[in-house]
This record gives C-alpha cells, sequence and structure tokens, in this order.
C-alpha cells in the first residue's frame, strides 16, 4: 500500500525536532449538500528544525518516530 502524503501549514515549532501540522480536508455533506471543512494536527519529525510557523510543508506517513510522531517532512 502506497505511503499517505498531505500538504498543511506548520502551527507550531516549539519541540526539538517536531513541528505541528495543521492539516485541512474539504467535503461535501451526504445529505445535505453543504461543503464542510475539517482540521486535523498531526506531529511532524523535522530532524534539522528547518520549518518555521506559517510555512507550507508536504508530510509522508511513516515507521513512528515516537509515540505520536508517524509522518516526517518531505523536502524538495
Amino acid at each position: 500500500m502506497p505511503k499517505k502524503i498531505l500538504q498543511g501549514i506548520v502551527v507550531s515549532d516549539k519541540a526539538e525536532k517536531t513541528i505541528t501540522v495543521k492539516v485541512e480536508r474539504r467535503y461535501s455533506h451526504p445529505k445535505y449538500g453543504k461543503t464542510v471543512t475539517v482540521y486535523k494536527k498531526y506531529a511532524v519529525h523535522d530532524p534539522e528544525n528547518r520549518h518555521k510557523e506559517g510555512d507550507v510543508v508536504k508530510i509522508i506517513e511513516s515507521k513512528p518516530e515516537s509515540k505520536t510522531k508517524k509522518w516526517h517532512v518531505i523536502y524538495a
């Protein structure tokens, strides 16, 4: 199965080698048809501490780095 790749905005870079990324997902409500926006935050491994708050990053699913970190930043 291929690894998931998501795009989001860095909302926190306070932790060492970790950033928090907010990912937006939009879908149409099945009954009412209204467009619903849902946000989810992921703890992402950033070993070089490159990214700061407000940066747009791509993240990829990976093996667990810790209890909550299961994503890595993609460096282009």
